[in-house]
């Protein structure tokens, strides 16, 4: 029990720190429906159940063997954190300074590809799959039994979705919405810029190793 309270407590500690997972769930609650919000959470939880089970399984040792693997992931998640980087920025720039109320664009817009946004944000940061392996392996050992190691997995994804889902509902509210109304532009800019830094980061921050 004290081993499932020390890494529910570690990983709340990790869901806090914003990332690529939080501005995207706060943005997308602001500017699309509720439905559409929790859907994204559910990809989200979905891309860490990936990357839990990963671990769980030893990535982290194939990924210290096969570095150019390593490196391959994190290019190509890079690249993709830099796409949508640059298709928020795009969708700010088309936003008139001077507009009362901001035309969001809802074509293509619905929960699965909310959902599918998720996931793919959450995978394109392989840096989750550093960190599950860390956790897993400073307090994980090889006596734990396979219902222990799973119930871990079952812990972290489902506390996941619950901390995104409040996010979401918080970013849902009337005055955020109106908020994210009176300043779309710069909001949608700024999510776009940390989108692509993040992206960068992936792509030219990890040549040393």
């Amino acid at each position: 029990m004290n081993l499932f309270l020390t890494i529910a407590i570690v990983q709340i500690v990790a869901l806090v720190t914003p990332g690529p997972d939080f501005f995207f769930v706060s943005q997308l609650a602001a500017s699309r429906s509720r439905r559409e919000a929790f859907a994204g959470v559910v990809g989200i939880a979905l891309g860490v159940a990936v990357w839990a089970a990963l671990a769980l399984l030893g990535l982290h040792i194939l990924l210290r063997q096969l570095a150019w693997l390593d490196r391959g992931i994190a290019v190509a998640g890079g690249a993709y954190l830099c796409w949508m980087g640059f298709q928020m920025l795009r969708a700010s720039w088309k936003v008139k300074p001077d507009a009362g109320v901001p035309v969001v664009d809802v074509r293509g817009s619905s929960p699965l590809r909310a959902l599918l946004r998720g996931l793919a944000t959450n995978l394109a940061n392989p840096k989750a799959a550093i960190y599950f392996a860390s956790i897993f392996s400073a307090f994980v050992g090889d006596g734990m039994s396979g219902t222990a190691r799973w119930g871990l997995w079952a812990m972290v994804t489902l506390e996941t979705m619950l901390w995104f889902s409040v996010v979401a509902g918080i970013f849902a509210l009337p005055a955020m919405r109106r908020g994210y109304v009176r300043a779309s532009r710069w909001i949608d800019g700024g999510a776009g810029a940390i989108f692509a830094l993040f992206g960068l980061h992936l792509i030219f921050g990890r040549r040393a190793a």
